[in-house]
Order: structure tokens, then C-alpha cells, then sequence
């Protein structure tokens, strides 16, 4: 009776071994397929895979390491991309919004001015402060990510 425990105990640790050393192969292979596509600049796909990693094998502890090294960077270049084309938006309408700016004042000066034409500035002075806002979250968020990869 004792034999048989004994040996009950040495199998289920031997199979749990190799289930460990699978585990630790398959979050290898997510983490070089989430490399493969932060290589190709799909930093979505790369975070999702990365997430899925996470949570599929929570003991594959230096697949784990490796993937948050990768995280920090795809969120970091997601980060930029959409803080550049932010930045663009924003330019883009401060620029009309000045100019559009700049026809009311002169209309309101003239007596010329319309209702639609005073929303309009309104509403464009509306969107320039919701951009900026946007980019300036944008900014704090590369700033944090630059700060955490210090830290590491």
C-alpha cells in the first residue's frame, strides 16, 4: 500500500513537470509571437497577446518579466502614434479656430455677425480644448511609461 502511494506521488510529480516545462514553452512561443508583432508595429495585437500570456500562464515567471519589459514598450509606441496624430489634429484646428476666430470678431465689430457663425467658433474652441486635453493626457502617460521603465 505504501509502495503504491509512493509511486502514485512520483508519477503526479513527474507529470506536473512536464506540464510546467509546456507551460513555460507555450508562453515562450506567445511572447515571441507578441515580439513578431510589436516588430511589425502592431502594438494592439502585441498587448493583447502579451494579456493573454499573462493570464494563460501565470507561472511562467520569465516569460512574464520578458512580456512586461515588451508591454511598457508597445503601450510607450502606441502612446507616441497617438499622441502624434493628436498633436496634428490640434494644430489643424487652433489654426481654424483662429481664423475662424478672427471673421466673427471682425462680423460682431461689423454688426455682420450670425448665430451660426458664433456656435461655429464655439463649438471649434470647444473641440481645440478637447484636443489638448487629449494631448496633454497623452503626454503624462509617455511621461509615466518612461518613469516605470527607469524604475525596471
Amino acid at each position: 500500500m505504501q509502495m503504491k502511494k509512493l509511486l502514485f506521488c512520483i508519477i503526479c510529480a513527474i507529470c506536473l513537470s512536464c506540464h510546467s516545462d509546456n507551460s513555460n514553452q507555450k508562453a515562450d512561443e506567445l511572447l515571441q509571437t507578441a515580439q513578431q508583432q510589436f516588430d511589425n508595429k502592431q502594438y494592439d495585437a502585441a498587448l493583447a497577446t502579451i494579456d493573454t500570456l499573462r493570464s494563460r500562464y501565470p507561472k511562467a515567471i520569465e516569460a512574464r518579466k520578458k512580456a512586461l519589459l515588451l508591454h511598457q514598450e508597445a503601450e510607450l509606441k502606441r502612446a507616441e502614434h497617438e499622441l502624434a496624430l493628436t498633436d496634428s489634429a490640434l494644430q489643424q484646428t487652433k489654426s481654424l479656430y483662429n481664423s475662424e476666430k478672427r471673421k466673427a470678431e471682425a462680423a460682431h465689430a461689423n454688426g455682420t455677425a450670425t448665430a451660426a457663425q458664433l456656435t461655429g467658433v464655439t463649438l471649434l474652441r470647444m473641440k481645440r480644448d478637447s484636443l489638448q486635453v487629449q494631448f496633454d493626457m497623452q503626454c503624462a502617460k509617455i511621461k509615466y511609461i518612461h518613469k516605470k521603465q527607469k524604475e525596471n
